[in-house]
């Protein structure tokens, strides 16, 4: 067990060594991770061996041994994960160089003339309060012409029951009329009367 324990040991260590160039290798990263994965793999076949050596040990040197594998196994896990951390990151560093170069080489054109811009909800909401507002703006308004309209009939009706003569009554509506279209004049000084 000593010699296989002592030459597993020293593989562990040489892992730990190549783990150090991988840091500061570049191109030649896959060849060396490709060569610890399998450096790690024989090692975890060997610690299979040694689980099953030290049970055969006598019971006083049993214990020592288990403790002296559980603490390679240990180690060797801890490889493993150094192994995937490194490979991860170096895969997010190649995918990251794939983007900058796939957008260096990219031409910017301008956009379709297709191109729409979808309107959020509150967008539509203000557009649809904006709607509503006018609507009831131009219901106001009518209101108040129909009001003004049965404001001249009535007056009409009054001059011309007073006066008993539907052409007085016309008269009158042709002077309130007039009396309209002066109001407005005087409200609205921008308009020239040619």
């Amino acid at each position: 067990m000593d010699p296989l324990f002592q030459q597993t040991h020293k593989q562990v260590h040489e892992i730990q060594s190549c783990m150090g160039r991988l840091e500061t290798a570049d191109k030649q990263s896959v060849h060396i991770e490709n060569e610890i994965q399998a450096s790690i793999d024989q090692i975890f076949s060997r610690l299979e061996r040694l689980e099953i050596l030290s049970s055969k040990e006598p019971p006083n040197k049993r214990q020592n041994a288990r403790l002296r594998v559980d603490q390679l196994k240990y180690d060797v896990q801890h490889l493993q994960t150094a192994l995937r951390n490194f490979q991860h990151r170096r895969h997010a560093r190649e995918q990251q160089e794939r983007q900058r170069e796939e957008l260096l080489s990219r031409t910017f054109t301008t956009n379709d003339s297709d191109t729409t811009i979808p309107m959020d909800e509150s967008l539509q909401f203000n557009s649809s309060l904006q709607k509503v507002h006018n609507g009831m703006d131009d219901l106001i308004l009518d209101g108040h012409n129909i009001l003004d309209g049965l404001r001249t009939q009535r007056l009409t009706l009054k001059v011309g029951s007073l006066l008993g003569d539907r052409e007085k009554a016309s008269c009158f509506s042709l002077i309130q009329q007039f009396s309209n279209c002066v109001y407005i004049l005087i409200t609205c000084p921008q308009i020239v009367i040619f």
